[in-house]
């Protein structure tokens, strides 16, 4: 399908705003690197060689030690394993009078970073936080590790991915609501306006942190952890969804006086296609200039939440819940606060420099399209 020679024209615009444009690059590859994050970030082997047969571990089922020659019935320690096949490839080395062995010839390769966000490490013998692999900490841990011995970097790592889907999923669903009942209100006017703009006064007065401890303190602990999310997600959608109504409600006020409407309605054509072929063409840099702001407010709002315990549920990695413990442990391990408030920062000012450029790109003064 074709674009709109003036969509067009606001593209070009962006990708010229060189701030906005390069963040939205960098942003993008996070999140498509994020996608695939078990092949990046992962305590699993991408792919295993061991006495002739192939394993491939990352997005397969739990591999017990038995099935590589250990007593243990449990999944394998892969980085032991890794450290035992680069010994038996040493030793076969060194014995030049022998051939190669079956055992010889066992390889694998494991992740760019070998640990599991939720797997515990211990630190001199105890689960505490390990300072990063610079700083003197264990090898591998660039970031070192938290209160429990997880690694900060798998963690803030995959905390992204499931903040920015999640924040992704907010917007969504708040822009589908929001953009349906401001539509339907500023078309229909009158007494159905009052009567929708009364009801929405009445919900913005429920205060939504008071529901989410009172959601979450009777949700029952059996209940797994994408269902809790997406319950989250659903509170969150329900409690922000009215201030886009506002927006779209003048913004289709204003369309449906102009004159290309009144000739849609006498040529015949319908509310929706007036709604959806008119009228959400001329607003969609509203819609598109607010869209940056709204993910950087779901990303606080749940960074805050998990702050405060009532976000994300555990052991859901999550940048607010590393926040929190940083703040606890500010003396002993400040490179906990450290990295997560980095990353925080980072992910929130990609977004900010994307948001403006787009504000400046589609701003209406400099663009206008009629039909």
């Amino acid at each position: 399908m074709a674009l709109n020679p003036l969509t067009l024209r606001k593209l070009r615009r962006f990708r010229s705003i060189k701030s906005g444009y390069w963040s939205f690059l960098i942003l993008a590859g996070l999140v498509v690197l994020s996608l695939g994050g078990e092949l990046l970030v992962n305590n699993r082997p991408l792919v295993i060689r061991y006495e002739g047969r192939w394993f491939f571990p990352t997005y397969g089922a739990n591999l017990p030690g038995t099935t590589f020659g250990y007593d243990y019935g449990y999944e394998t320690d892969y980085r032991a394993l890794a450290a035992r096949f680069h010994a038996e490839t040493a030793e076969a080395k060194t014995r030049t009078d022998a051939p190669p062995t079956a055992r010889s010839r066992n390889w694998l390769v494991m992740p760019l970073v070998p640990f599991n966000p939720n797997e515990n490490a211990a630190y001199e013998g105890v689960f505490k936080p390990a300072p990063p692999s610079w700083a003197g900490g264990p090898p591998g841990h660039w970031l070192g590790t938290d209160t429990t011995g997880r690694d900060i970097f798998a963690r803030l790592f995959y905390g992204f991915r499931i903040t920015i889907l999640f924040a992704l999923g907010f917007t969504a669903l708040t822009y589908l609501i929001g953009i349906a009942v401001g539509c339907l209100m500023g078309y229909y006017g009158g007494v159905f306006d009052l009567i929708v703009q009364r009801a929405i006064e009445i919900w913005s007065n429920i205060p939504f942190l008071y529901i989410v401890i009172i959601l979450f303190s009777v949700v029952p602990a059996t209940f797994s952890i994408p269902m809790r999310i997406t319950l989250l997600l659903l509170v969150m959608v329900l409690f922000s969804w009215t201030s886009m109504t506002y927006y779209m409600r003048t913004a289709t006020y204003r369309e449906k006086a102009r004159d290309y409407t009144a000739a849609a309605v006498v040529l015949g054509a319908g509310p929706g296609r007036i709604i959806f072929y008119h009228i959400l063409p001329n607003t969609i840099s509203t819609l598109v200039t607010f869209m940056p702001f709204t993910i950087a407010s779901a990303i606080t709002a749940v960074t805050a939440l998990d702050f405060l315990g009532f976000g994300l549920p555990p052991p859901s990695p999550s940048i607010g819940e590393l926040l929190k413990q940083g703040t606890q442990s500010l003396t002993t391990a400040p490179w906990i606060v450290g990295s997560a408030f980095a990353a925080l920062v980072s992910i929130l000012i990609l977004v900010t420099f994307i948001g403006e450029a787009l504000r400046e790109a589609f701003d209406p003064k400099k663009f206008t399209t009629y039909q």
